[in-house]
């Protein structure tokens, strides 16, 4: 994949998120991680508030639901806002569903891409190589 100069790229496992910027003309990439990911936690997560059963998630899941929908707002307001014109969004597979539940139109459009693989613990080389090869 090739990401235009100025492209965010997020990368979350339902726990964490880093951000990048590709600084680098196409086709190369120059990932730098930018430290703007400040995010409030929001309560809207599938599932309702209920105990943990076999039939109902677990408060972990809950919470990850939660920072999953709190990320995909926080790319909303980016979308919105019109800070970045591309986003390619590297996610876990649950945590990718569960984000995709909440993007906005405005966000959608500016999507380049996503890439259901877990990589937020991996190096910059790792992700750039995962960006590269998709």
């Amino acid at each position: 994949m090739i990401l235009n100069n100025g492209t965010l790229v997020a990368v979350t496992d339902g726990e964490s998120l880093r951000l990048f910027h590709n600084k680098g003309h196409e086709p190369h990439l120059d990932l730098i991680e930018v430290e703007d990911s400040v995010l409030e936690v929001a309560h809207a997560g599938s599932g309702g508030r209920h105990r943990s059963s076999t039939a109902n998630p677990d408060e972990s899941r809950l919470g990850e639901d939660d920072f999953a929908a709190s990320i995909a707002s926080y790319l909303n307001h980016k979308a919105h806002e019109k800070a970045c014109e591309h986003i390619l969004v590297i996610a876990d597979p649950r945590t990718l569903g569960e984000m995709r539940r909440h993007y906005q139109p405005s966000l959608s459009a500016k999507l380049v891409g996503e890439i259901a693989k877990d990589f937020v613990k991996h190096s910059v080389i790792s992700i750039k190589s995962a960006i590269e090869t998709a």
